[in-house]
């Protein structure tokens, strides 16, 4: 499996960044801006082990080739709303498409409820786009980083009213839109 392309990705994330964004609440007729300040580390051998025991997922023979990040964020709402966060996450491709790579990608922490988490991951080689979907138990969210260039990611995120089972994602519930910018000043 050639992972040049998304190993590159994921080495340009690395540092600190800084975002503005506006979520858009379908169901409530609302939009808010939020500012956010976030860190993102290479993860250990140990803490790759830790993400794939919190769920029970297979650990490979080797773990070096997976991408993995501890990320802490800091968000402000135009309103004052507060919300910070850590986590560590992991990549495993399984499938190689030739323009893409697919696979899971795994959080000891997911950001809408608060336990361990596997979700699908898509990453397309041609545009440097991570595609993450993540079915919660009320929302299925569909997020996706665009690589710009080393300094610059442009990030989308539509969350879908959770459908009955094998029904399309349809109802809308929040569109999120962001431009991320990376920080001069190298993570403490």
């Amino acid at each position: 499996m050639e992972l040049k392309t998304f190993q590159t990705f994921f080495d340009c994330c690395v540092g600190q960044w800084s975002t503005e964004r506006t979520y858009h609440y379908m169901t409530r007729q609302e939009v808010e801006r939020s500012h956010t300040d976030f860190v993102i580390h290479p993860l250990s051998g140990d803490l790759k082990q830790k993400v794939l025991r919190d769920n029970a997922y297979p650990i490979p023979d080797n773990l070096d080739p997976l991408p993995g990040y501890h990320l802490e964020f800091a968000t402000v709402s135009e309103t004052g709303e507060e919300v910070e966060q850590q986590l560590n996450l992991l990549f495993v491709p399984t499938e190689d498409l030739g323009d893409h790579i697919e696979g899971d990608y795994l959080r000891d922490r997911a950001y809408e409820e608060d336990r361990p988490i596997i979700s699908h991951f898509r990453f397309h080689n041609s545009n440097k786009e991570l595609l993450m979907t993540t079915r919660y138990t009320q929302v299925i969210a569909v997020d996706s980083i665009t690589l710009i260039n080393p300094e610059l990611r442009i990030r989308k995120i539509i969350s879908y009213e959770r459908p009955k089972t094998n029904q399309p994602l349809e109802n809308v519930v929040l569109v999120g839109f962001g431009v991320e910018q990376k920080s001069a000043t190298p993570p403490g």
